[in-house]
């Protein structure tokens, strides 16, 4: 793959530091080995979906699993038709966030699986909740009925998939750069290493299968994941939160990503973490999404959505040893002194073989989510 001659666009921005023109890209890297299916993207509004639907294209994405509010549902399938399929998530819009997490989540499930043909629900276990949820917030660590991962509201959650015969997400710990700066009060939050012992108790009483977003949570340790998909068959990850798992495995030497990708084959998922709103397209922001601020024009929505396809195709199917064209502010953070704004980490390639490609882009997802989604009921 040339890198030489992608420049057009002439905008340098946070999603495009090269100031190329992501359609080059896309085709310089040429189709992929099959059609890709997304298996984590966050989906809504109409017109932000339209300039989605046209990245999708460019980058060989046939199918995208979405955590959309369920309130967007309806536009979204109006204009993403059969291609995509929804994940039942809570209502972060919701006037009382705790009540949205609790028996408020429990409604919102049912009605994804009844109205929308939802097949699998999603757990949103960031340590985050302590600080978003006032409610939490006010407590001890540990002394809550949602915060933890096995708290009694997501066993119910869970118990309501179970009845439904729905699978499971989760969005387990956060960055090892959050650890260090947001989150270093172990007794407000817990260590990272603490936030899996609910999860293995989950992975252990409900039996469905199970995806752990964002590589499990913990793309900075391979060994500690290693250990976990050992000790629970049901479990999976998926490679979605681009930025972040750019840059925790390209700390990694390539080689043993490459290893970890080939011994794990078949419980590893595609996945983007792609947020499409509305908010992208225009200047003012009618949203407190932490996300509205990425964009600002249909042409820095277009940027930033295929940002991130470009850089995980280039991390799976290449040799590139480059700087991210993403900037990654987590590196300003944890060492403001030598990282600004604009700076990014290394994307590392593995160069995986086509065959592997096809299980990681398509096969894994064909086997258990889309075989899910088959099973009726």
């Amino acid at each position: 793959m040339r890198l030489d001659g992608l420049n057009g666009s002439g905008v340098r921005r946070a999603c495009n530091r090269y100031a190329w023109d992501y359609g080059r890209a896309a085709t310089a890297l040429g189709k992929p080995v099959c059609p890709i299916i997304d298996a984590h993207a966050h989906l809504n509004g109409a017109e932000t979906c339209r300039v989605y639907a046209k990245v999708r294209a460019m980058f060989g994405i046939e199918r995208t699993y979405t955590m959309t509010q369920l309130p967007n549902c309806d536009t979204v399938r109006q204009e993403m038709g059969s291609s995509v399929r929804f994940i039942a998530f809570p209502t972060f819009m919701a006037t009382s966030r705790y009540q949205a997490f609790r028996d408020g989540y429990i409604r919102v499930i049912e009605e994804f699986r009844d109205k929308h043909d939802a097949r699998m629900l999603k757990l949103w276990a960031s340590p985050r909740l302590r600080e978003i949820i006032p409610e939490i917030a006010a407590l001890p660590y540990g002394a809550t009925d949602l915060a933890e991962v096995d708290a009694p509201w997501r066993i119910r959650a869970c118990e309501v998939g179970e009845r439904l015969g729905m699978m499971y997400m989760i969005h387990i710990a956060d960055p090892d750069t959050w650890f260090q700066t947001k989150y270093n009060d172990p007794k407000r939050f817990g260590t990272k290493l603490e936030q899996y012992a609910g999860l293995e108790r989950m992975l252990d009483r409900f039996t469905n299968p199970w995806i752990a977003a964002h590589m499990g949570g913990w793309p900075e340790d391979l060994g500690f994941l290693d250990g976990l998909l050992t000790r629970h068959p049901n479990l999976y990850l998926d490679t979605s939160a681009t930025k972040w798992v750019v840059r925790a495995l390209g700390e990694h030497d390539a080689s043993a990503v490459r290893a970890f990708f080939e011994k794990w084959s078949g419980r590893l998922l595609f996945g983007s973490d792609i947020v499409v709103q509305e908010d992208h397209l225009k200047p003012q922001k009618t949203s407190q999404s932490p996300m509205a601020d990425l964009a600002d024009s249909p042409e820095s929505a277009l940027d930033l959505y295929a940002s991130r396809y470009w850089a995980l195709r280039a991390m799976f199917e290449t040799g590139v040893d480059m700087d991210s064209p993403i900037a990654d502010p987590d590196l300003m953070m944890v060492q403001p002194t030598k990282f600004d704004a604009m700076s990014a980490p290394k994307l590392r390639g593995i160069g995986l073989s086509d065959e592997h490609l096809r299980v990681l882009y398509r096969g894994a997802a064909e086997s258990v989510v889309e075989a899910w989604w088959k099973r009726g009921g």
